[in-house]
């Protein structure tokens, strides 16, 4: 019913073996860590004094709190209120405190209220606080991630000088 505890009893001399305990050894998992669930990864945050000059991919999330010049596809989306995008973002949930230029595609696009967008907004969900800029179109879609939705809407038309 009790067994004695060995904390206080000598252990074997050197030279002499080991005791073997009369209890099996576990059989060795491949994995000796518990099993937890995966936590998810902090959004990656691009700093106010940050400038980048193409394009971003992550399948996380992304805070976008500088400037960049190319296009941003992301799980979820949150644009700084000093920050400012040209190119195209993409994203399950957009979330736009600041200025975007360019095509905005997302599950859940949320303008606030200091948010500046001169560009279309394709969406399943929309909010658009008030006080905020928006220059573009509206178009709802199903699925506004897929690339086909994207052809529906034509491009921006780009104006020449004339010489």
């Amino acid at each position: 019913m009790f067994s004695k505890s060995k904390i206080n009893e000598p252990g074997p001399k050197a030279g002499e073996a080991p005791q073997q305990s009369s209890a099996p050894a576990p059989a060795p998992t491949g994995d000796a860590r518990p099993v937890t669930p995966k936590q998810k990864p902090p959004a990656s945050v691009l700093s106010a004094d940050l400038v980048i000059e193409g394009n971003i991919k992550t399948t996380g999330d992304i805070q976008i709190e500088g400037n960049v010049q190319g296009d941003i596809r992301a799980h979820l989306l949150t644009v700084g209120e000093g920050a400012t995008v040209k190119g195209e973002l993409t994203a399950d949930d957009v979330v736009i405190h600041g200025r975007i230029v360019g095509r905005v595609r997302g599950l859940k696009v949320r303008l606030t209220s200091s948010a500046r967008v001169e560009g279309d907004i394709i969406h399943k969900t929309i909010a658009i606080e008030s006080g905020a800029h928006f220059e573009g179109s509206v178009q709802r879609q199903d699925d506004p991630l897929s690339t086909a939705s994207a052809k529906s809407l034509p491009k921006p038309k780009q104006t020449e000088a004339a010489e």
